[in-house]
């Protein structure tokens, strides 16, 4: 359940930032007149983009079928371990470059317009969506285990209410703040994003711990399940997207420190 959310929730925020991409480039192309000649050019790059993240999944997907038990636990690792990377470098390229997207997309497209580069625009599409679309893709293939492989019916349910959820709050966010605006989007989803990639980097280095690759230092630091089991249904929900453990070792604890100290140095030197 805790994975499905956790699934629920990236597929969301990735699809309304891709909407996002789409809508600035779409909206630019129809109201130009010169530009819409390219706006068939444009799907032809979305496309192009959904089919290069498919792509990266199906390689993410026969890789690990042919890994051993012990590889598909390194492997597992890894991409945990490059899911939370991913969801820091995203937050914080989205940070520096949010107020001014719409503005650099416009003028790329402006100059591709005025050479009549139809073929820029659709590349232009491409690498926003694929950029998307394989951030997507590594953060779901870290989180694709057990219950929710891809076999499992939970899982697409999962997904397509996720994009359905996207097309609504795209919706809201384009009435221009009047149920909410993409400021307090970008604010609330950045923070719930920062738990969720600790909540990956916890998981990838309990993963490097259970094959002995890391070493616990002290097994258990505090026992706080009477508070808070994680668990329980609740517990793991907040341990699912904060990386909280009633019962951590030294090593998770350590790892869990010096995660958000590197986000508050980031977030300081990124002002």
């Amino acid at each position: 359940m805790q994975n499905l959310a956790q699934i629920f929730f990236v597929m969301w925020r990735e699809t309304v930032e891709a909407m996002l991409v789409v809508g600035i480039l779409h909206a630019w192309l129809s109201h130009n007149p010169q530009g819409k000649g390219g706006i068939k050019y444009l799907w032809l790059g979305v496309f192009a983009g959904l089919f290069s993240a498919l792509l990266l999944g199906l390689g993410i997907e026969a890789l690990s079928a042919v890994l051993s038990d012990e590889g598909q636990e390194y492997f597992q690792s890894a991409l945990q371990l490059a899911a939370a990377a991913l969801i820091v470098q995203m937050v914080f390229w989205m940070r520096r470059h949010a107020r001014n997207l719409k503005r650099e997309m416009e003028h790329s497209l402006g100059q591709r317009t005025q050479q009549q580069n139809w073929w820029g625009v659709a590349s232009l599409a491409a690498i926003a969506v694929a950029r998307e679309g394989s951030e997507t893709v590594v953060f779901l293939s870290s989180l694709v285990t057990g219950s929710n492989s891809l076999a499992s019916p939970a899982f697409w349910m999962a997904l397509g209410l996720g994009v359905l959820v996207a097309g609504a709050t795209f919706y809201a966010l384009q009435l221009g703040g009047k149920l909410i605006s993409w400021r307090v989007f970008f604010k609330t989803t950045e923070t719930l994003l920062l738990l969720l990639a600790c909540s990956m980097l916890i998981s990838g280095v309990e993963r490097l711990i259970g094959i002995q690759t890391l070493p616990t230092l002290v097994n258990q630091v505090w026992d706080s399940s009477a508070l808070l089991d994680d668990g329980s249904i609740f517990g793991g929900i907040v341990s699912a997207f904060t990386g909280y453990r009633a019962r951590p070792s030294l090593m998770i604890l350590l790892v869990f420190c010096a995660y958000w100290v590197g986000v508050q140095w980031n977030s300081r030197r990124s002002r």
